[in-house]
């Protein structure tokens, strides 16, 4: 395991490099500049959009709806365990580049919901479908379908091996474990390491909800992201929340740490200060992408099916996404990390940081603090799990020209993918994961970038003609 470990780093090294942050970044600015700042002029329209569903549109399921199985795919473990692991890795300074990342991000979101309905289509059933891959063969031309076909092999093993599968239900049972296993628990030898029964049982549980669910398809899994989403984010935004309030005079000191470590002010010079801005870069921005997929290309999926004529006002409503997970929840949760401390503790690993930091800031016993933090961890993480089984099956859809059968088969390795998910170290976990959304995102932000003068030439044009449908 320690073999696979180091060579999965060093993968990560190189997917993450520099290039990669660069253009993922420059994408994200490139399209503030030609959409004029239109996550900023537009935000309190959007926001208002996203509770406002569309009368008379086309799709499967309401803008709210979609927008939720979008946040059920972002909202999870990028959002307590992606934190933590950034910050512990690239120090509190990784914070600063996650919320910048998601500044730009928006716009690149923004993007990535108008051209998801501006080029979606119909499919032999009559079943509106969309996502990067046609937005690149339908916007850019068919000669560029290898890079749609491209982003659909990566979508469809960041699903099964990275943030679909594997990071969540890791992180459900590494939570379940802390919070119920003790020195007396029992435990089992799996793949030669010794696993206590409540994991065991966490996971057997976690995949059998999980393949009822993903079996009824997107309706399914968009009737249970409304319910469990919105109810659990405010849940954990209100704990995040009472943790900043009652430590508020530790805010500036904080917020000191945070804006050191970006930049390197700290006791540290030459090419040891130079490693400590690019991990902090490093770290941040993967993780910020982790989070809330923005450039990823996964969102789009989903809003493909939003039952809306509008590209535009689809495209504000897909941006929320990123507000409400790393604006919003990630923020929150680095500052509590920051303010406990947690993060320098070499001895806590994963989810271990942000329960530490929970039990540190809010009022109650380390028990209950633990609790909380466990049952949010589990309903954010399982709606990930739903959610990117959609992501996944659409783009293995792509792939294989709507196979049922094909799809039948990756439904049943999904859940199989689910089910061994808690018998792989964090470290490896992780890794993978930022390894194909490295991959995923360099087709999708190709597209993006090329595709950039059309987004911006009818979005300036609704805007400036008052189109946007149903005010």
């Amino acid at each position: 395991m320690e073999t696979l470990n180091r060579i999965v780093d060093t993968i990560d090294g190189y997917v993450w490099g520099i290039p990669l942050i660069v253009l993922i970044m420059a994408c994200g600015m490139l399209l503030t500049v030609r959409l004029r700042g239109v996550q900023f002029r537009k935000l309190g329209k959007a926001l208002k959009y996203m509770v406002k569903n569309e009368s008379g549109g086309d799709g499967e399921v309401t803008s709210f709806a979609a927008l939720c199985t979008a946040l059920s795919a972002t909202i999870g473990t990028g959002n307590i365990v992606g934190v933590a692991t950034a910050i512990a890795a690239g120090g509190p300074g990784a914070l600063f580049w996650m919320e910048l990342a998601a500044l730009f991000g928006m716009a690149t979101k923004y993007a990535e919901g108008f051209l998801a309905i501006k080029y979606r289509t119909k499919d032999s059933e009559g079943h509106w479908i969309g996502g990067p891959f046609y937005y690149i063969e339908n916007g850019m031309g068919a000669k560029w379908k290898w890079l749609g076909k491209l982003f659909a092999v990566f979508g469809l093993f960041v699903g099964l091996m990275g943030i679909g599968t594997f990071t969540q239900i890791n992180g459900i049972t590494s939570a379940v474990n802390g919070f119920f296993s003790d020195e007396s628990t029992k435990t089992v030898p799996i793949f030669g390491h010794d696993y206590t029964i409540v994991t065991i049982i966490a996971g057997l549980i976690v995949t059998l909800c999980a393949g009822l669910v993903i079996i009824g398809g997107i309706k399914s899994i968009s009737n249970v992201s409304q319910i469990v989403v919105p109810f659990m984010a405010i849940a954990y935004v209100l704990c995040a929340l009472t943790i900043i309030i009652t430590h508020i005079s530790e805010i500036p000191d904080a917020l000191a740490q945070i804006i050191g470590g970006a930049f390197g002010v700290r006791p540290l010079a030459g090419a040891a200060m130079g490693q400590t801005i690019i991990l902090a870069m490093q770290k941040g921005v993967a993780r910020g992408i982790f989070s809330n997929e923005a450039g990823l290309g996964s969102a789009p999926i989903a809003a493909a099916a939003a039952q809306t004529k509008d590209p535009v006002r689809q495209g504000l409503v897909t941006m929320t996404g990123t507000f409400i997970d790393t604006i919003c929840i990630c923020t929150m949760t680095g500052l509590s990390i920051v303010i406990s401390g947690a993060w320098s503790d070499k001895s806590l690993e994963g989810v271990q940081i942000t329960s530490a930091a929970f039990a540190y800031g809010l009022p109650f016993s380390e028990r209950v603090s633990a609790f909380i933090l466990m049952m949010c961890l589990i309903f954010f993480a399982f709606t990930t799990i739903l959610g990117w089984s959609y992501y996944s099956e659409r783009c293995l859809a792509y792939l294989t020209g709507g196979s049922a059968a094909a799809s039948k088969i990756f439904k049943i390795v999904y859940i199989a993918a689910v089910f061994i998910g808690p018998y792989l170290t964090v470290s490896a976990v992780w890794g993978i994961a930022d390894i194909f959304n490295g991959l995923m995102a360099l087709p999708n932000v190709t597209a993006l970038i090329m595709l950039s003068g059309v987004t911006a030439k009818d979005t300036c044009e609704r805007f400036k003609k008052k189109r946007i449908i149903a005010e």
